[in-house]
């Protein structure tokens, strides 16, 4: 809105102890734009239901993490969660990180950072979330389950629960520079 003031929170500490005010936050934020379209990370699934039972009625998308991201053949977001989060109207996808899947490869093979990682690091400049936030979005705008022609609230974490907020114009990955990073709602001040 031209003109008008809105304050951006700073949590002291990074955290999933910030995971219920952040999602206030969003909802709040979301309300006030008319913004429908609401992306969040969660690897377990348990910020996923949080924000399923908040989201409800919104265009919510939870993206989780691929199997073997910690452990190998081990998926993270947990069946039950999955289920609740689905039955909240919510949708989930399971996608390779947008900012770093085969450049981690190629780093932990030959020692070498690709682009992918380069912009990561650039992004955490800002914060953990922020970059996860941003890298959600894109996975979801791959998926088809978010629009680039409309604002969507990225929530992201750093390690564990949510402590992020951005309002962003998303991309989808292979035209990551055309995404705007519109506004930013909470973070940990760093």
């Amino acid at each position: 809105m031209p003109g008008e003031n809105w304050k951006t929170v700073y949590f002291e500490k990074p955290g999933r102890e910030n995971t219920d005010e952040t999602l206030r936050l969003t909802k709040e934020r979301a309300e006030k734009l008319g913004v429908r379209n609401i992306v969040v990370a969660s690897s377990t699934g348990v910020t996923g239901v949080k924000a399923s039972e908040i989201f409800r009625g919104y265009n919510l998308v939870i993206v989780t993490q691929v199997a073997g991201f910690r452990e190998p053949n081990v998926q993270r977001f947990l069946p039950e969660n999955r289920v609740i989060v689905e039955r909240n109207g919510a949708k989930v996808i399971t996608a390779a990180h947008a900012f770093g899947t085969l450049g981690r490869a190629v780093n932990r093979k030959f020692n070498t950072i690709q682009i992918d990682e380069i912009i990561a690091h650039v992004l955490r400049l800002f914060g953990q979330g922020v970059k996860v936030a941003c890298e959600v979005t894109c996975m979801a705008a791959d998926a088809g389950l978010v629009r680039t022609d409309e604002d969507a609230i990225g929530v992201g974490g750093s390690g564990g629960g949510a402590d992020t907020a951005i309002v962003v114009r998303p991309s989808n990955t292979h035209t990551f520079f055309d995404m705007r990073v519109r506004e930013i709602i909470c973070k940990p001040r760093l």
